[in-house]
């Protein structure tokens, strides 16, 4: 017996725990859903995040497994939320800033397994960030304070002004210089890119088993992919979901993990179960 092989291959995206009112909801926001559903052309499933059993630690591993026979590919969005520094070894963070333990929980340990799987990845923003830490990396929990980077331009502000309309939040705002005969370069088509942005926290010390891919004028990885990975690894620090279908940086990528995931899939299907 195999899988079923008529069905549009399945995209897991793990879900953010955030309070409406008294209650803790399960969330993705629609821009997701809809660009892994039109973009890359895959069946978006939420992964809900369970808390732990009263008195016992989340099990990732059973977690893990049930996943992985669900899903043909991982793709990690953003969140108003950000990794607990705790994960990298930073500072406490500042009061006010959201933290997403559960998402935590679950998504550092997915992100290893995918590549240890085989399993096509994609991650943006939040994911971006978690991505990095999940392979040892550490972050900036505020970039706009940190120094420039040697030979490049001056650091500048990467969030959004939030009180200016969504499409001047997720406009254009700066290059993003893409390494010469990188994956990216191979993928796009060009060594310059522009992209939204609308981050507070980015990459400092990046991982040994990621490459970086893109940079912005000051220096800020903006892309990057696993070394090692024997599948679809990418990430982006930028919002290609965001209207994907009017970008063609955005549709060449969600395009391609699409394509990569329905390999998996076909891959899969020949396995008997």
């Amino acid at each position: 017996m195999t899988r079923k092989s008529h069905r549009r291959p399945i995209i897991g995206i793990p879900c953010d725990v955030k309070m409406l009112g008294p209650h803790p909801f399960h969330a993705v926001g629609e821009k997701y859903i809809a660009a892994v559903d039109g973009g890359a052309g895959c069946q978006p499933v939420l992964l809900p995040v369970p808390r732990a059993t009263a008195g016992e630690p989340f099990d990732s591993s059973a977690k893990l497994d049930e996943i992985f026979a669900l899903c043909d590919g991982i793709f990690l969005t953003g969140s108003h939320s950000n990794v607990h520094p705790e994960h990298y070894g930073g500072t406490p963070p500042r009061e006010g800033v959201l933290i997403d333990r559960q998402r935590d929980a679950l998504t550092l340990a997915l992100i290893r397994e995918c590549v240890a799987r085989a399993v096509p990845l994609f991650v943006v923003c939040r994911g971006f960030q978690e991505m990095n830490v999940a392979f040892g990396g550490t972050l900036h929990q505020h970039l706009q304070e940190m120094p420039g980077e040697p030979g490049f331009a001056p650091r500048f502000d990467h969030r959004e002004n939030k009180d200016d309309p969504l499409e001047a939040q997720y406009g254009p705002a700066h290059e993003v210089t893409l390494e010469a005969g990188g994956a990216f370069e191979k993928l796009l088509g060009t060594r310059t890119i522009c992209v939204n942005s609308l981050h507070g926290q980015g990459i400092d010390r990046l991982a040994d088993g990621l490459a970086a891919e893109g940079r912005a004028p000051d220096g800020t990885v903006e892309a990057v992919r696993v070394k090692e990975a024997k599948a679809f690894a990418l990430g982006v620090q930028w919002h290609p979901e965001w209207k994907y279908w009017e970008n063609d940086v955005s549709q060449k990528l969600f395009g391609a993990f699409g394509d990569a995931v329905r390999r998996k899939a076909l891959e899969t299907s020949s396995i008997p179960a």
